[in-house]
């Protein structure tokens, strides 16, 4: 009997750990190479930034490092990190859609909008750091960010780290990310003297 249950334990794990890995291994092999180029063209018509841009994965599990800083001279992602996206009609602050994220523009939707951003002025928030960017919609999938209140800031709740199976906290559809990865963001904005940053939202 005892045997059996160690049997039956072993047997779980093993199968847990896979599921960990394959999910691991198929987002590591990710292939962003058709988003890199739109991104840099994108970038080069509207006169921003051209070192690098925020590509931001909905299609990724929440619990796993989504938000990427990617280099555009490298044609690599430099770093990445945990980011909440909108609960909708999930309880606000859990996981519910951790990995079946829906979008939508609309006003008091509670969901994020995808989309191209270009990020704008830095501003006081009541959560995290207290400080945010302003994100200003480019498509019309998201063109009602600012009329939403959709911005870039930190919030205490999201982990340094990836937390996969569990989830990011769902807020009201703001990208938001831990106080440490905010401080490597601000300062990559703060490096692009005189140009606006791209941050991309795909689903």
């Amino acid at each position: 009997m005892r045997f059996s249950l160690i049997l039956f334990a072993t047997i779980v794990f093993l199968s847990f750990s896979c599921k960990r890995d394959s999910n691991s291994n198929d987002r590591k092999s990710k292939d962003y190479t058709a988003q890199i180029t739109e991104a840099l063209n994108y970038c080069k018509r509207k006169n921003l930034n051209t070192s690098f841009f925020f590509l931001l994965d909905f299609n990724t599990h929440s619990g796993l490092n989504r938000f990427h800083i990617v280099d555009f001279n490298s044609n690599r992602i430099k770093d990445s990190f945990l980011v909440s996206h909108g609960c909708g009609t999930k309880p606000w602050g859990k996981d519910g859609s951790k990995d079946n994220v829906i979008t939508s523009n609309t006003p008091d939707s509670h969901l994020s909008s995808e989309g191209k951003y270009i990020i704008g002025e830095r501003g006081y928030s009541n959560w995290g750091l207290h400080f945010k960017y302003l994100l200003h919609g480019q498509d019309a999938t998201n063109s009602n960010a600012l009329k939403r209140v959709i911005v870039l800031h930190s919030w205490d709740a999201i982990s340094d780290t990836e937390i996969y199976p569990r989830g990011t906290a769902e807020g009201w559809g703001c990208p938001a990310v831990s106080n440490n990865s905010l401080k490597i963001i601000d300062n990559m904005i703060k490096s692009a003297t005189n140009k606006k940053v791209l941050l991309w939202i795909i689903k």
